[in-house]
């Protein structure tokens, strides 16, 4: 429940703090007192839109704090966890916005962003007005409010149709594990045939890159290659060349190696010098001879590194890889074209498993039919004591086959939504199609008196409901007002005398000139006089007079009777 509002610098508010109540809050004052300013700021530290606009003339920037209190709200505690925000007690949301149209949002002292706060605050407070957000308008929320209303009997249904799903989940990846249906089975084998003999056929052999690669290499620096070994040869064995040199210089020293033994080491070394340098000449004159431009040679390496490269780009980094690869699908080809038994036994056990499902959807779908007949022809009858005496209200099911067992969820196959028509012979139209303001406003207040201890929303805000209703219409309203507020809190921004008697807590929303000249919007928590005096006002009686001053303490105490269950 919203606990404590803090407002500053908003439109005509300077600063203004107000604690509620548990029950029933009712918000009142003159018209152009500033009432709509409080929705505005509630909406506003709940994520409205926010302007320029809502800053108070001559400030900088605006802002609004917000104190709920959490009270058995799973859900919200979930959403927390989900965004790293510890739950706690209570839930602090500050929000300020500045001239400069920069944001900034606090959640219990962490940083969100406004979808974030979104996410949080739906689930705390549920406002209705001529241009709120209002919860029952999505068919996703319909369909959970009818779960919510079904209880403790809709859990073991969901619970059977979520095991059947994840049976057939299991049955579906073994069913891909074999290829999926025959048509799938056929194409994958194809595929599977098609890279075995691609791979098989390229032969490939380990080392065998690199020995083409250095192939190409050397087709590719064949002229420098063969001009280089042609000046080498010139330089070793050309007539006065290396090999001359060498020859000369160890016939000479082996005139004087029996002399001396460094003689005999130096010729030693010469020699083998002289032979190095000969062999030398004869390899590369070999390799010279056999040096030569093939171009049918050149071609086909070029062609064997693509096909290594592309498999390598297909089914491995290297051919112990492809080979690996090849493995792989040898064994899947295997597999798939001898599981036609197996096939078929998990074909028959999905088809059970889909029928059981489909069985599962319409025996949650009957409950959810039978929980909304009930709940509509409350919420029926409630609108008809609420003087839309034509009122129609159903949920209205789209129907599904067993065919649309395959597409099933954890949630069924049920799309739902609520229609209402508020007139004789007009048709039942869904609830974002209903054009009345006022007619929504009871259908709304209808809804929520029936929902108000299944659903999870722990504030109810509702701006001017009343408009366009009074007398006994407007007894009644008060009633449902005071109805709710048994399990949920609500504030309402209300000018029905009726309504402000039924309260559990009144305020008064008043402005005043400051000594400086300037407008400021104040909000009055009025004590048991203070209470008595607005009815009167709201009666459009004067406090001087007695018998205003009566008929408005008859209507409290009739308002206190009926509270207390001891009717009027």
């Amino acid at each position: 429940m919203l606990d404590r509002l803090i407002i500053k610098n908003i439109a005509l508010i300077e600063h203004s703090e107000v604690e509620f109540g548990q029950g029933l809050n009712v918000l009142s004052g003159e018209t152009g007192s500033g009432k709509s300013v409080i929705l505005d700021s509630i909406n506003f530290v709940l994520g409205a839109k926010a302007d320029r606009s809502m800053i108070r003339h001559g400030e900088s920037e605006c802002s609004v704090s917000a104190v709920f209190r959490l009270e058995n709200n799973g859900s919200v505690c979930d959403i927390l966890k989900d965004l790293d925000i510890e739950p706690d007690e209570e839930i602090i949301i500050s929000r300020r916005y500045t001239a400069d149209g920069r944001n900034s949002i606090k959640v219990n002292g962490s940083t969100v962003n406004v979808s974030m706060l979104r996410r949080i605050t739906s689930g705390l407070v549920d406002v209705h007005g001529q241009s709120e957000h209002f919860y029952l308008l999505s068919e996703v929320n319909q369909l959970a409010l009818i779960d919510r209303a079904a209880g403790a009997d809709i859990l073991p249904v969901k619970e059977k149709l979520k095991a059947l799903l994840n049976e057939n989940r299991s049955i579906r990846q073994k069913l891909s594990s074999l290829g999926g249906d025959e048509a799938a089975r056929g194409r994958r084998i194809d595929i599977l045939k098609f890279q075995i003999d691609e791979i098989e056929r390229a032969e490939l052999k380990e080392g065998e890159e690199e020995e083409l690669k250095a192939k190409k290499l050397l087709y590719n620096n064949l002229e420098k290659i063969m001009r280089a070994g042609a000046e080498a040869l010139q330089y070793l064995g050309a007539e006065g060349g290396a090999l001359d040199g060498l020859n000369g210089a160890s016939h000479a020293l082996s005139e004087i190696h029996s002399y001396g033994k460094e003689y005999a080491e130096l010729f030693e070394r010469l020699e083998n010098v002289a032979a190095e340098a000969e062999d030398i000449h004869d390899s590369l004159n070999a390799l010279a001879e056999n040096l030569s431009w093939n171009e049918e040679e050149v071609d086909r390496v070029e062609e064997r590194l693509d096909l290594i490269r592309s498999l390598m780009k297909k089914y491995g980094n290297s051919v112990d890889a492809v080979y690996a690869y090849l493995d792989t699908v040898r064994q899947e080809y295997d597999l798939l074209t001898h599981c036609d038994e197996e096939f078929s036994k998990l074909s028959v056990m999905q088809e059970k498993t889909l029928r059981k499902i489909y069985d599962a959807c319409r025996e949650l779908s009957q409950l959810r039919k039978r929980t909304a007949e009930d709940f509509c022809g409350r919420v029926e009858q409630d609108l008809k004591t609420l003087n839309i005496k034509n009122a129609r209200f159903c949920a209205e099911f789209v129907p599904f086959s067993e065919e649309d067992a395959k597409s099933a969820t954890a949630e069924g196959l049920d799309r739902m939504s609520f229609l209402f028509s508020a007139n004789a012979g007009e048709p039942l139209k869904p609830l974002n199609k209903v054009i009345s303001g006022g007619e929504m406003s009871r259908l709304m207040l209808a809804i929520k008196t029936n929902m108000s201890d299944i659903n999870q929303i722990s504030t109810y805000i509702f701006d001017e409901i009343d408009a366009g209703i009074s007398g006994k219409t407007a007894r009644v309203v008060a009633e449902k007002f005071a109805d709710i507020a048994k399990h949920t809190q609500i504030l309402a921004v209300s000018h029905l005398p009726q309504i402000a008697a039924m309260a559990d807590e009144n305020y008064l929303i008043s402005k005043h000139e400051t000594a400086d000249g300037k407008t400021v919007t104040q909000i009055l928590p009025l004590d048991k006089e203070g209470r008595l005096n607005e009815v009167v006002r709201l009666i459009g009686g004067n406090t001087e007079s007695s018998a205003a001053l009566s008929l408005a303490s008859e209507m409290l105490d009739s308002c206190a009777r009926y509270k207390a269950g001891k009717g009027n």
